[in-house]
């Protein structure tokens, strides 16, 4: 019998801590391995953990899992130009000032790919580690409470890394702080707290990325120059549910995304922060939410272009009866507009605008917002239109609403895309990056 068999044998009879205490170690592999070496151990289960402290590629094929013992993390990766992938990685210590992981990277130039990691306090935890790539992996925390798990992937202090790709289910979030320059895509994460939680992190781009049924979907704070483009997020349905929020953020690029079902659309807290910089919320369908878009005061230095307010219970707040006209409206569709299109250009003959009326109810006083959409609180909306007991504050005025989401949002994306293609034209004429040069190389055959 394979001697492997024979290890999966014992494992399976004998009691918890004896059947630890029998399986092979996974670091001599490692150990015997010269740099740059592909190490492929036979299929089975490993004990961690494991520290990786030069370039080689370790592959457990989908038939290699690596226990860590329930102690510290899975695999330390202490090196540049390192390889992890098809393994399953289980079983890490629960100690978060340890910040026990399935994966610890402390390096540079790693790629990180199609693992499964479970039973994993934090998933990937990176440390000032640059230009690594972490793509295709399934990642999931031990059982707790929400905010006693780990986070599934963390950056800090790492720049320039490509974070793609990977499922998350039921992790407490993916934390990018004092982090730039790092790509965050394609990624699906569900059943967290937040999906995706940037701190004084600047210039990384997020895009295409699926966040649902999170307590928060994207959260930016003190993060200027972000590029959140084309993603799908709802379901943050909680009393404190956000699609996307703000604090004290500047310069960003809010593009193409589907903020649906969640209990405000977008959240905006003093942002834009810095002074002669602007938000721009571009093609956005922002759709079925409690509200739409939400001020916590009355700020200025946002532009809404071209954006969809669909089905939302209300379209706009700003707390404490204030008004959002220190903004830029322009061109949005408005399922509540009422008004004409008789040159059929496409556009409102009159300007659409919204006012406050008995729905300052539930902005000015806590305790009314149990109310919020209620028939009650509608009726005495309809009242107020109908016959207004005090002058209506004006919350904001689009002077050329669209007619259709569907105008609205193809417009946008058609400039979005001539802005794309200026780009890569630009990048094309210049040399490419060390980040782009390892990308090429892992989507080579």
């Amino acid at each position: 019998m394979h001697p492997w068999r024979t290890v999966a044998l014992v494992v399976w009879v004998l009691p918890l801590g004896l059947a630890r205490a029998a399986l092979p170690p996974l670091q001599p592999f490692i150990d015997r391995a010269e740099e740059n070496a592909v190490v492929a151990p036979p299929p089975g289960i490993y004990a961690g953990p494991v520290t990786i402290d030069k370039p080689l590629v370790l592959d457990g094929r989908g038939r290699v899992t690596i226990d860590g013992g329930g102690k510290g993390s899975v695999i330390h990766l202490q090196t540049d130009g390192a390889t992890l992938k098809n393994l399953r990685l289980v079983n890490s210590g629960g100690y978060h000032n340890d910040l026990d992981a399935g994966i610890q990277v402390r390096g540079s130039y790693n790629i990180i790919r199609d693992n499964r990691i479970e039973d994993c306090l934090f998933g990937i935890d990176m440390q000032q580690s640059n230009h690594n790539v972490v793509r295709r992996n399934h990642i999931a925390s031990k059982q707790a409470p929400l905010g006693l798990r780990g986070d599934a992937i963390r950056l800090w202090y790492s720049f320039d890394n490509q974070v793609t790709d990977n499922v998350i289910r039921n992790a407490r979030d993916t934390v990018v702080w004092y982090s730039d320059g790092n790509l965050i895509a394609r990624n699906d994460a569900r059943g967290g707290r937040y999906a995706l939680h940037f701190m004084y992190s600047k210039t990384n781009r997020v895009e295409a990325n699926h966040y649902e049924n999170n307590t928060v979907g994207i959260f930016l704070m003190y993060s200027d120059g972000v590029e959140v483009v084309n993603n799908y997020i709802a379901r943050a349905a909680g009393p404190t549910g956000i699609g996307i929020g703000f604090k004290e953020t500047s310069a960003l690029t809010i593009e193409d995304n589907r903020i649906l079902y969640n209990a405000v659309g977008l959240y905006i807290d003093l942002s834009p922060f810095q002074p002669g910089t602007i938000n721009r919320f571009r093609g956005n369908l922002i759709a079925y939410n409690g509200i739409g878009a939400s001020w916590n005061t009355r700020w200025h230095g946002s532009v809404f272009d071209h954006n969809a307010f669909q089905g939302n219970l209300v379209q706009v707040s700003v707390a404490g009866g204030e008004s959002a006209r220190a903004n830029n409206w322009e061109g949005n569709f408005w399922d509540d507009y009422v008004g004409f299109d008789r040159d059929h250009d496409g556009i409102g003959d009159a300007p659409y605008t919204r006012y406050a009326y008995a729905d300052r109810l539930w902005m000015d006083v806590a305790d009314a917002q149990f109310f919020k959409g209620t028939p009650m609180l509608e009726t005495l909306d309809f009242l107020e239109r109908l016959a207004p007991l005090s002058e209506p504050r004006l919350l904001l005025r689009d002077a050329h609403p669209v007619m259709s989401a569907d105008r609205a949002l193809t417009a946008a994306r058609k400039d979005i895309e001539r802005e794309a293609r200026r780009k890569q034209e630009a990048r094309a004429k210049g040399k490419p990056s060390a980040l782009e040069l390892l990308q090429r190389a892992l989507e080579a055959p």
